[in-house]
């Protein structure tokens, strides 16, 4: 029973982390794109900055939604890796001066997350039940088919297992 409560909290505080964070990254977009919630929207749409909020809202909006949560975490990680070396370390070397301590930690969670998956309680939690729900139907190659017959396998009688000490014992024949 504890193994089962543990794995249960793991995955609730997991697929936290993700909808979070989806939803944080979000908003970084949406004030880029659209100069909501506050802030002010970018003029080039085409530039890096209109690039960075576009990644950022469909990728937060993915990942809230927990769909192909590992590669969008993976761009999104890439994306603000690159804003904290492009924008934010030429500023300084401490992110606490440089002001990318966001964008440092949104790139380790986002790994984080690529690395671990986005939890059993988003979409891809439900395309993988789905997947796995399916019957696998192996077929035999064309050349086995029909080869095998009921005669090629040996009949066992109880004296040929009984010659096996071990199954003589659960046969009970030994004492």
């Amino acid at each position: 029973m504890n193994g089962k409560k543990t794995i249960w909290i793991e995955q609730v505080a997991l697929n936290l982390l993700r909808v979070v964070t989806g939803f944080l990254i979000w908003q970084h977009g949406a004030q880029k794109l659209l100069g909501f919630p506050g802030g002010q929207q970018v003029g080039d749409f085409f530039g890096m900055t209109g690039l960075a909020g576009l990644l950022e809202v469909v990728g937060g909006t993915l990942l809230v939604l927990g769909l192909f949560s590992r590669p969008v975490a993976f761009v999104l990680a890439g994306e603000m890796a690159w804003a904290y070396f492009q924008v934010h370390a030429p500023e300084g070397f401490w992110p606490i001066l440089n002001g990318g301590e966001n964008a440092a930690l949104y790139s380790f969670l986002f790994l984080y997350v690529a690395a671990r998956g986005g939890g059993v309680f988003g979409l891809d939690g439900l395309r993988q039940l789905r997947r796995e729900a399916k019957p696998k139907v192996v077929a035999a190659p064309p050349e086995a088919a029909g080869s095998l017959q009921d005669d090629d396998f040996p009949v066992l009688t109880e004296e040929d297992l009984a010659e096996d000490p071990e199954i003589a014992e659960l046969l009970g024949d030994n004492p």
